[in-house]
């Protein structure tokens, strides 16, 4: 096979492209200082983002027990959607990266574990609605990540084979749904791990520590061109 950028890279969204753990970090705060307790550490925060809504409530309010964070999602997603944009970031690089793709003539798509109606939230702050050819959210279909679902349906949408693409990001069930659907995977380390998490475990068929490395064709794996 030459090598070369894949015909469509398929990329998750928090961690990987989009630093919102400062967006996360202050609705969490919002959340506090309306029960008139202390901001939390944003470091504290920033592991779990990650993990999804729920994952963040619980570090926000360890004492309480699951049912309790449960019922605090909505509050967390409403306060959340309210902050979406005014904080977060792209992580350095991202822009490059994404136009050396379309310069290649490669498509790119998102599939996320965020809820879609949030996700194209942040495609249009970022103005990325005519650019990103496929945006696929954690409810958007029966099954999320690391189910391989919403990547075989990426796949269906923009016609495309497991050979065609290399789905990459900074979770461990990014790489399990990459491999149960039989496309090649990327993990990333920039982005949002627990302590212990250990990328090298993963079995990634490759593995980035910062979003320039993916301006190199060679990094990306397996790829079929033409």
């Amino acid at each position: 096979m030459t090598v070369g950028f894949p015909r469509v890279a398929l990329f998750d969204l928090d961690g990987t492209l989009l630093d919102s753990a400062p967006d996360m970090a202050a609705t969490a705060n919002r959340m506090l200082a309306a029960r008139g307790r202390p901001p939390v550490d944003a470091a504290v925060l920033r592991q779990h983002v990650s993990k999804g809504a729920r994952a963040m409530v619980a570090a926000t309010f360890p004492e309480l027990d699951g049912p309790a964070h449960d019922a605090l999602v909505p509050e967390f997603l409403q306060v959340y959607r309210e902050e979406l944009g005014r904080h977060s970031v792209l992580f350095d690089g991202i822009d490059a990266m994404l136009d050396a793709l379309e310069d290649d003539g490669a498509r790119w798509g998102i599939i996320t574990n965020k809820a879609e109606y949030l996700a194209r939230d942040v495609l249009a702050g970022l103005g990325w609605e005519q650019r990103c050819a496929v945006l696929i959210g954690g409810d958007t279909y029966p099954q999320k990540k690391p189910h391989p679902l919403p990547l075989f349906k990426a796949m269906e949408l923009l016609g495309a084979q497991p050979d065609d693409c290399v789905y990459v990001g900074d979770d461990e069930r990014d790489v399990v749904a990459a491999r149960a659907a039989g496309m090649a995977s990327i993990a990333v380390t920039w982005g949002y791990r627990l302590d212990g998490d250990d990328p090298e475990t993963w079995q990634a068929d490759a593995m980035a520590t910062r979003p320039a490395e993916l301006l190199d064709p060679a990094v990306w794996p397996r790829l079929r061109r033409g």
